[in-house]
Order: C-alpha cells, then sequence, then structure tokens
C-alpha cells in the first residue's frame, strides 16, 4: 500500500513530522498544537482558544486529504495541564456534537512553554 504525504498551508508543519499521511483509506493526522499558522504564534493562553486552533489545524489537513470532521475515528488529545480537560471538553464539544469519534486524553510529556494542548485524529476517507 502505497502511503501519501500530506501537506497544508494552513496548518502548522514541521521538517520533523509530516502534517499528515494516508494509506488507503485511512488517513493519520500528527499531533497538531493550537499554533495559527498565518502568525506562527500560539492562538491565544487559554485551553478553549488552543484547542479551537488545534482542531482548526487538524481539519485543515484533513480537508487537505479528502475528507472531513465526519470521517474521523479517533482523536487523541494530550494535554499540558489535566486539569484543563473541562475547558477542552467545552470547546471540543462543538466540533462534534453528535457521534463524535473514539477518543483518549492523557498528560503531554513534552514542557513546551505557552504550549497547553496537542491534538491528533485518525479517519477513513473514501
Amino acid at each position: 500500500m502505497t502511503r501519501q504525504i500530506i501537506t497544508t498551508p494552513n496548518a502548522p508543519s514541521s521538517p520533523l513530522f509530516s502534517q499528515g499521511v494516508r494509506a488507503g483509506s485511512q488517513v493519520f493526522i500528527s499531533g497538531t498544537t493550537g499554533i495559527d499558522p498565518s502568525t506562527g504564534h500560539l492562538a491565544g493562553d487559554s485551553i478553549q482558544a488552543q484547542t479551537r486552533q488545534a482542531l482548526t489545524n487538524c481539519e485543515a489537513i484533513l480537508r487537505a486529504a479528502g475528507g472531513t470532521l465526519d470521517d474521523v475515528v479517533e482523536v487523541g488529545v494530550l494535554l499540558t495541564n489535566p486539569g484543563d480537560f473541562a475547558g477542552m471538553n467545552e470547546e471540543y464539544a462543538g466540533w462534534f456534537p453528535s457521534d463524535p469519534p473514539a477518543r483518549y486524553a492523557a498528560k503531554l510529556g513534552a514542557e513546551i512553554p505557552g504550549l497547553l494542548v496537542s491534538i491528533r485524529m485518525t479517519a477513513s476517507v473514501d
């Protein structure tokens, strides 16, 4: 099975990893933060603002792969501060209002100044 690297200027990128990879109908989106790609800076200092931007970035990568949020089957959320779980959920709920994908949440192990959340997704896109 051939893998296709997914890239878009509408989400932050790094030379160390692909924004996303498509293999067959599966799309794997790397852990994506709340960095606004137009400024290169975090979208804000609240968990809600960073969650919103991280999800916006994931959605942009997913669109570049030919998918939508309706195609997402799993979401992984890494929080710098587990106490931000309720605030993350507050923003997250609006993105998947019904029939949400499977999800896990865990503590982010890397310490990056100001970073509150990293979100990854797996989707099945026909």
